[in-house]
């Protein structure tokens, strides 16, 4: 297993600065959402040219940082037209840096079906997920003319909510540069966190082929709600997750969520050692 972390979530300096400190973390790689962590430059779609890719790309590689993800979370799914048109324009950019910046997938989630991107009981309908699919088609062409993958992330809330939902989605669009982000966590809610290692299981089995990459993290109720946070500060144990890891994925890239530049090592260390367990 490569370890990373979300870039974002580590102490904010000047970007070369803050890449080389990823290093000095001692992360292997990073989930890089250009917005949130690169401020001193546009990252607009007008600005991902060859040029910036590949200086970028450059002071990742001088600090042996892999770029595991590019990150694009746009909802697919809005009945706004006209934002469905600039999303789907922003996923193209990216999907194009991509190509330059030599990156593992470029990701996203799945989007609900209305403009504000929330959840409502509407996401998990037939409707939304034929609508999911009709706007993912023309991005994953666009993926496969570009050589790069694009990798969806079922989240409970969002319309690909559960492990048969995504098997379908990857079977019904056919491409082998559409692959998986699995967010254990992410497919958890109130209705089915106790029975979170079944959930686990099902989505290493449906799923296990087309994982390209793995987030980390853990969870905690709280008021009635969940709650991510690092992992090890809270309810889950990673063992069967890690255990798949190891067992079917060498050396892919998993990245720390939900960290803080104050608990980052406490967290790396927790999942270095229940993988070295595993």
């Amino acid at each position: 297993m490569q370890l990373g972390i979300r870039l974002h979530d580590t102490r904010k300096l000047p970007f070369e600065e803050r890449v080389a400190d990823v290093r000095r973390l001692g992360f292997a790689c990073g989930h890089l959402a250009l917005s949130k962590f690169i401020d001193e430059f546009s990252t607009a779609d007008e600005a991902l040219t060859p040029g910036l890719a590949m200086y970028i790309k450059n002071v990742f590689a001088r600090n042996q940082v892999d770029i595991a993800v590019l990150g694009c979370y746009l909802n697919l799914a809005t009945p706004n037209e006209e934002q469905l048109r600039k999303n789907i324009h922003r996923y193209m950019a990216h999907l194009r840096f991509a190509s330059w910046l030599g990156c593992g997938v470029v990701g996203t989630e799945t989007g609900a079906p209305n403009e504000k991107y929330a959840f409502t009981p509407e996401c998990h309908t037939e409707e939304a997920l034929r609508t999911f699919i009709a706007n993912l088609r023309p991005v994953v062409e666009y993926a496969e003319k570009m050589g790069v993958v694009l990798a969806i992330e079922p989240v409970y809330r969002h319309i690909v909510w559960n492990p048969s939902r995504a098997r379908r989605v990857l079977d019904e669009i056919g491409s082998p540069n559409l692959q998986i982000i699995f967010d254990p966590v992410n497919l958890l809610d109130l209705e089915n966190y106790r029975d979170r290692e079944a959930v686990f299981e099902e989505a290493m089995d449906l799923l296990g082929e087309d994982i390209a990459m793995v987030h980390l993290k853990d969870f905690i109720v709280r008021d009635g709600k969940m709650v991510s946070v690092g992992c090890g500060l809270g309810e889950m144990d990673p063992t069967a997750v890690l255990r798949f890891i190891k067992e079917r994925k060498p050396y892919i890239h998993a990245t720390l969520e939900d960290t803080k530049p104050e608990n980052n090592q406490q967290v790396k260390d927790f999942v270095l050692k229940k993988y070295a367990e595993a």
